[in-house]
């Protein structure tokens, strides 16, 4: 699957879309702000996979500060047999660049 730009996630978000969003950043990022989505950093995705088992065939759209840990991620859990795993460009940056703090 393509990857995903804020302005589609927005979109996403706005109109309830069904997806997981996957935040993989540390707690303490996700404290100073975040999306609302399930946060599972980044060195403990591999020993939570059973938890995502449910989606290995829905959207999954995983997000960390500026879209490294989370391509790294998509990987895995592409690796892993997910199918529909989405990165979003520019990350929680992006994000604040284009929307500010405002989540729908």
């Amino acid at each position: 699957m393509q990857d995903i730009t804020v302005q589609e996630l927005h979109w996403k978000l706005e109109n309830g879309s069904d997806f997981l969003l996957l935040d993989v950043r540390e707690p303490y990022e996700y404290e100073e702000f975040n999306l609302r989505g399930k946060l599972i950093p980044l060195g403990a995705l591999g020993a939570h996979l059973d938890e995502l088992e449910s989606y290995k065939d829905a959207e999954i759209v995983v997000h960390c500060r500026s879209g490294g840990r989370s391509a790294a991620a998509k990987a895995l859990l592409q690796a892993q047999g997910f199918h529909h795993v989405r990165n979003l460009l520019g990350g929680t940056l992006a994000w604040l660049d284009a929307y500010g703090p405002k989540v729908p």
